[in-house]
């Protein structure tokens, strides 16, 4: 498989990439794996053991582990294509954002770790260009959602520094929808802010299952908890889920929108 596997490209201005930063990678890989479909295969480890999650020859996503003596919650982080990591990053520390890390040289490109002036992590990513290609099947991200509770300033934090409002209107496009600011890639939904309380600020992973309430029983059988029920949305069925290290995540099932408008 590892010889067919297709590499991500970066996709300016939208999210086109997840990670997950784990304490224990074998932990992660027995959760994720069965729940999702995943196998795994070796990545980058200039900054420690990395994994990429493959779907049908696809990498969908990372796994990473923690460095050193800080432990930090886990959590997935979504990255946004750009152009030039730098530019972002100058643009994230003038709009009222904090710059954590980078940006750096990586396998894939350059990269950055930053917060929005609300606290939501969020990564950058200059690496080589593509169009959006995020797959539908079970087990890859379709869906990506800022819980924030001022989507709308957020909005203008993202429009700024991802440069929204210059974009291609037959490929890009930000509109609002279901109580929601909706970005829009190659005519499919990939991303949304939405205003959220009881949360702190952070942008949330929907993965896509075949069926959302067998994918919640399986993750409670792996050791994983149900952050959220099941619930029917604008968008599909959803569940909010927490892996047995206590990385938060969503899953959604079939007949979703996203790629509907």
């Amino acid at each position: 498989m590892g010889e067919q596997r297709a590499r991500v490209r970066c996709v300016p201005a939208v999210p086109c990439w997840v990670s997950l930063m784990a304490r224990d990678l074998g932990v992660a890989k027995a959760f994720y794996g069965p729940l999702l479909g995943w196998t795994f295969e070796p990545g980058p480890d200039r900054w420690g053991e990395y994994l990429w999650a493959v779907v049908d020859g696809v990498e969908v996503a990372g796994l990473g582990v923690m460095a050193g003596d800080w432990q930090p919650p886990v959590a997935w982080t979504t990255y946004f294509g750009i152009e030039s990591a730098d530019r972002a990053a100058e643009g994230v520390r003038e709009r009222g954002g904090t710059l954590a890390v980078g940006p750096l040289a990586f396998d894939a490109g350059r990269v950055a770790l930053a917060a929005d002036p609300l606290g939501a992590v969020f990564g950058i990513w200059e690496g080589e260009p593509g169009v959006e290609t995020w797959m539908k099947e079970p087990g890859a991200p379709v869906w990506i959602e800022l819980r924030s509770p001022d989507p709308f300033a957020a909005a203008l934090f993202y429009g700024e520094v991802f440069r929204w409002d210059s974009r291609d209107r037959e490929h890009f496009e930000v509109r609002y929808e279901h109580e929601r600011v909706v970005l829009r890639s190659e005519g499919r939904n990939v991303a949304a802010l939405r205003a959220a309380r009881g949360q702190a600020p952070h942008w949330e992973v929907f993965f896509s299952v075949a069926d959302t309430d067998a994918a919640v029983l399986r993750a409670v059988e792996l050791g994983g908890s149900v952050a959220e029920p099941a619930v029917d949305t604008p968008y599909g069925r959803t569940a909010r889920l927490q892996d047995t290290e206590g990385g938060i995540f969503s899953v959604i099932g079939p007949g979703h929108a996203l790629g509907d408008g």
